[in-house]
């Protein structure tokens, strides 16, 4: 059955919720200690610079999608800055990060699982988180936003719970704890705020620059709630806060709870670490949930994401047009089985071929957040005179300094690329990762090309559906 398009399902506290959530992946849980390691309490520093990066790029989007929201979010306003190629390029790409992404997720959550349940094997959750999440991603995007709304409000309590117990601890009025290393002397006591050199910082905003990816997600999805122009102005205001307390705030309260060379963070992972140190009984098992909530909730925006992108690619003739069909319920139930039939093989090349097809899977999307980013300040720098010429009234958000900040803010993303080309150790070092990606992305960007030679400029449908994908409220 064919619907008339998207439908207006997600309700305010849904997009508020996955406005907050979609800064918290399971990458803070995870990857944290690897950083912690490499630049010390200076980790913070990384962070910071990183945390900024996001807030400028998600400024920018916020300028364009709050003008035109859309669920092709910055794909579609590339295709309108920037040329059709653009938008093809850098959504087919972002549609690529997504479903290797979904394979990473679903792994991660089936070694939980299997600790748990080990009666089930590994390969067996993975199936079982994958057929549960794409099941309520068909239903209706009201599921979807349900579904987020509870994993993303589980990540966002713990955390606070976290920074709250944390900070009592730190500052010696926690009853019952045992926090006899906690302090915030640990950021300078233990070979001072940068143990091995300013040098580290660069190297651990390589680390954590990936746990970030998700901030736009609230632009995509504010394109089905009832007032998307609200929705968008509103995430873009938020994320200041929202980065300064979950990424900040957490990880300012785990180097002072322990100093930042104490073996158990590498051993157990930062926050459980952390929480042992206070005596908590579980604390392991408390944190095992809280980070398959994080990637149950990633898995289930993965998923949503991925399928949002594919479908406007499809309004746009960009993809095939079974992408462009959507359910009497407004959801597009190709794009979606799609999305999930590339992640379940990419779960199986995991399983089959770890070293080889998957790890170059991996490696070949590791750098599409940042080409993403830097697309967007290109895309901001020519959509503003667009939108000033056409309808002023409609930029409610406005980029700072425009267009000074706008060309730092890329400068800095094509430095910690040209950094990345400098990290050559392992597999999946900083290099590997650039070049594969830029592989692909060459490859995907003579297709595009190519494409628009041989068809000459787009389809009457997709001229139609250029300005915006239609949301119908129902």
């Amino acid at each position: 059955m064919t619907g008339n398009g998207l439908h207006a399902g997600l309700k305010n506290r849904h997009l508020s919720m996955i406005a907050i959530g979609g800064v918290i992946g399971a990458g803070l849980f995870v990857g944290s200690s690897s950083g912690i390691a490499t630049a010390g309490p200076g980790i913070l520093l990384s962070y910071a610079l990183v945390g900024t990066l996001v807030v400028l790029v998600m400024r920018m989007l916020g300028e364009m999608s709050a003008a035109n929201p859309t669920s092709g979010s910055f794909s579609a306003h590339a295709d309108r800055a920037l040329g059709r190629w653009a938008g093809f390029s850098i959504g087919w790409l972002y549609w690529f990060f997504w479903v290797v992404v979904l394979a990473v997720e679903a792994t991660a959550g089936a070694k939980i699982l299997e600790g748990w349940i080990p009666a089930v094997p590994q390969w067996g959750w993975a199936l079982i988180v994958m057929v549960v999440l794409t099941a309520t991603n068909l239903v209706s995007v009201g599921s979807y936003g349900e579904f987020e709304f509870w994993f993303a409000g589980i990540k966002v309590v713990a955390i606070g719970a976290f920074i709250v117990v944390g900070l009592l601890a730190v500052l010696g009025v926690l009853p019952g704890a045992h926090s006899d290393k906690a302090g915030f002397s640990n950021l300078t006591d233990h070979g001072g705020f940068l143990p091995h050199g300013p040098g580290a910082i660069l190297t651990g905003v390589l680390l954590v620059v990936f746990s970030f990816m998700g901030s736009e997600i609230a632009t995509l999805a504010a394109g089905e709630s009832e007032n998307p122009q609200r929705a968008v102005t509103k995430s873009t205001n938020s994320i200041i806060w929202r980065i300064g307390v979950f990424y900040l705030g957490s990880i300012l309260i785990v180097v002072a709870l322990l100093p930042w060379n104490d073996p158990s963070i590498k051993e157990k992972g930062s926050y459980v670490a952390a929480l042992d140190s206070l005596g908590i009984a579980h604390a392991g098992e408390i944190m095992n949930f809280i980070v398959l909530t994080s990637v149950l909730s990633c898995l289930n925006s993965g998923l949503y994401t991925a399928s949002r992108m594919a479908f406007s690619l499809g309004r746009r003739g960009d993809a095939p047009k079974a992408f462009a069909r959507t359910t009497s319920r407004g959801v597009p139930m190709a794009a979606i089985v799609a999305s999930v039939v590339f992640g379940f093989v990419a779960v199986f090349f995991n399983y089959r071929f770890p070293d080889s097809v998957f790890l170059f899977l991996v490696n070949s999307s590791g750098a599409v957040a940042l080409f993403v980013w830097l697309v967007i300040c290109f895309s901001q720098l020519r959509m503003r005179k667009i939108i000033q010429a056409e309808a002023p009234e409609k930029l409610v958000v406005k980029m700072w300094l425009y267009p000074y900040l706008t060309w730092a803010t890329a400068g800095l993303i094509v430095f910690v690329l040209g950094y990345m080309l400098t990290d050559t150790e392992g597999e999946s070092s900083g290099r590997t990762t650039v070049l594969l990606s830029l592989l692909v992305a060459a490859v995907v960007v003579a297709v595009a090309v190519v494409k628009q030679k041989v068809t000459g400029g787009r389809t009457a449908e997709a001229a139609v559906a250029e300005s915006a994908d239609k949301v119908s409220v129902g």
